[in-house]
């Protein structure tokens, strides 16, 4: 994690790339760098403007991610879960329109578990649980997809994932081209 040099706003990588499809490894110890990388993509969630990011989105191959569902009329409420585990999930289910910074300006109705419960190590390397509903709950759940490699397309049917990757393939010619 050492490439996160002294900047705050992190690029946030595009699908297709192949890094965001691969499982994340465990962090061992929250350290320095750990908490540094958490500080890093929370501002570049806020930046971009979004409501989750998880370490791939920015090239970290590490099981954490950041998360804050609130309106934007309430005082923020960032979280930083670090090798997140989900413990329970209701048998209730909610869909969702989903969208994601790695396929800016796509969305599409995803169906997960209305409410689950997470256990995670915070900031500070303390354990904790913890359960979310609503927005939370597929916030948390999308961000731990992407530490599984799975992004909220891998959801969708086959036709509506072919068709997201090749906007997204001539999204990012565009952006090539300048």
């Amino acid at each position: 994690m050492s490439y996160i040099a002294d900047m705050s706003i992190l690029p946030i990588l595009l699908h297709p790339d192949p890094r965001l499809k691969k499982t994340c490894d465990v962090v061992g110890t929250v350290d320095a760098e750990v908490r540094k990388l958490a500080d890093a993509m929370l501002e570049t969630m806020y930046d971009a403007p979004g409501v989750g990011l998880a370490a791939p989105q920015v090239g970290s191959m590490a099981r954490v991610f950041v998360m804050d569902c609130t309106d934007g009329d309430t005082d923020d409420q960032p979280l930083v879960l670090i090798n997140p585990e989900i413990t329970w999930t209701s048998d209730d289910l909610n869909v969702h329109s989903e969208g994601c910074l790695s396929l800016p300006e796509l969305f599409e109705d995803v169906e997960r578990p209305a409410a689950v419960r997470m256990s995670f190590l915070d900031i500070d390397g303390k354990p904790h649980e913890q359960q979310f509903d609503g927005l939370w709950a597929t916030c948390a759940q999308h961000e731990l997809d992407h530490l599984n490699g799975i992004l909220f397309i891998d959801h969708l049917t086959r036709m509506k994932r072919s068709m997201m990757t090749k906007k997204m393939v001539k999204y990012k010619k565009e952006l090539a081209l300048g």
